[in-house]
């Protein structure tokens, strides 16, 4: 397949190239110039998680990667349920793998196909993590061969239990606390990737979601979820995207543009830059506040350009975008309201989603939002609002009484590019 950089179009790259270099000239991202829709979606619901995704996948990326359907097979190796929630509305719980979060899904799928195609050269992943990501990409990149992993987040900003799960590991996987926000996190990434010889120097790749490897991952979790539903209720389904990065939301609606009957709201905290552009119609980003749902404390989200793109090339208006926008205060009030009347239990993230939909929903239609975090993930604010002991999975205790091996650095490229020129084994391969 061939990928376009959005704000270079003369660099053409195709899907290995895209993902190696993670980031295109001037900091653009790689997208594709048209979507082949699929023409056998009723045939691929029925099939299982894994045999879908392998269909999908090879639909999007080809014949370059021969050992994708093995790649597919070893990363998605747990499930994503629908799980009703309220009347006509379901939790997609994408936080059954490794790591307890949506981005297992992409981080594993990426990690694999960088195994596969990187030969003998050594790469270096630099990735800002508001949360969830940092621990997906530890995970799925621990102890690869050949592979450094180097992951920014912002210091006292992101769950306790987040943090154990990055921070931990050690051996390939550097972790570093950086003393401002997450888009100070992400600015340093972005001056990295503008240091052609410092790229060239570490092998740098970046697994955020702007590495489309990690995108195109993202999407086989909506047809899974339409799958699950009643064949008489996939015909008007209505997903709530908790928005942060926008990469989410990007890879749904690619599989809309695949044949996937669905529309698509978004969710964000008060990090609203994207409802207030498209209300508006001006970008006027403002300084990021932290929330409870830190994962989405994103005032300069990433992936924006690719839906603007994607809207462009499907002919779709900005405007028919449903949003919603929640304080912490009205995020908790949501939380208290579901589980008192259906017991379910919703983290920060999942409860702006929850909301969002149900304030959009027809009456026709089916809804389902994105649970992106297990809540045992943000204990002691789920614990707060609902007067609960949410339990612990063992995944997570394990990880409380060990050692915390990350760098404390100020936000600052310079001290970054000292720092992994002096404390990466560039030579192993």
């Amino acid at each position: 397949m061939q990928l376009f950089n959005l704000k270079d179009k003369s660099q053409e790259v195709n899907f290995a190239t895209a993902v190696t270099l993670g980031i295109g000239r001037n900091q653009g991202l790689f997208f594709v110039d048209r979507i082949i829709k699929l023409d056998n979606i009723d045939e691929l619901l029925s099939m299982p998680l894994v045999a879908r995704s392998q269909k999908i996948l090879r639909h999007i990326i080809g014949d370059e990667v021969p050992e994708l359907e093995a790649i597919v097979e070893d990363a998605f190796t747990f499930k994503a349920p629908l799980v009703k929630a309220d009347d006509n509305i379901f939790a997609l719980e994408l936080f059954h793998g490794p790591t307890l979060a949506f981005k297992d899904f992409g981080a594993r799928f990426m990690a694999r196909v960088l195994s596969a195609i990187r030969g003998d050269k050594h790469l270096t992943i630099l990735t800002a993590t508001s949360g969830d990501t940092g621990a997906a990409v530890a995970d799925a990149f621990y102890r690869q061969k050949g592979i450094d992993v180097v992951i920014l987040y912002p210091k006292g900003k992101i769950s306790i239990l987040q943090e154990k799960l990055i921070s931990t590991l050690g051996e390939n996987i550097n972790a570093i606390e950086v003393e401002g926000d997450f888009d100070m996190c992400q600015d340093m990434v972005k001056k990295a990737f503008d240091d052609r010889d410092f790229v060239d120097a570490v092998g740098l790749n970046s697994a955020n979601s702007i590495n489309v490897s990690r995108l195109f991952a993202q999407i086989c979790y909506y047809f899974e979820a339409v799958a699950q539903l009643p064949e008489s209720k996939r015909d008007k389904v209505v997903f709530s995207v908790p928005c942060g990065n926008f990469g989410n939301i990007t890879a749904g609606l690619i599989a809309r543009a695949l044949g996937l009957k669905a529309r698509f709201v978004i969710a964000c905290n008060v990090n609203d830059t994207v409802p207030r552009y498209l209300k508006s119609g001006r970008w006027e980003p403002k300084p990021t506040i932290a929330t409870l749902s830190n994962a989405m404390d994103i005032s300069r989200p990433n992936n924006w350009p690719r839906v603007e793109a994607l809207c462009q090339m499907q002919n779709w208006s900005l405007q028919d975008f449903d949003y919603g926008v929640l304080d912490d205060e009205s995020t908790k009030g949501v939380m208290r309201d579901l589980y008192s009347r259906t017991s379910y239990i919703l983290e920060p993230h999942a409860a702006i989603a929850y909301s969002v939909l149900k304030d959009a929903l027809s009456d026709d239609e089916t809804g389902i939002f994105l649970g992106t975090a297990h809540p045992a993930k943000f204990k002691d604010d789920v614990d707060s609002a609902l007067g609960i002991d949410v339990p612990v999975p063992e995944i997570l205790r394990s990880k409380m009484e060990l050692e915390n091996k990350s760098v404390v650095m100020k936000p600052d490229f310079e001290l970054l590019k000292d720092y992994m020129l002096n404390t990466l084994k560039l030579d192993k391969k």
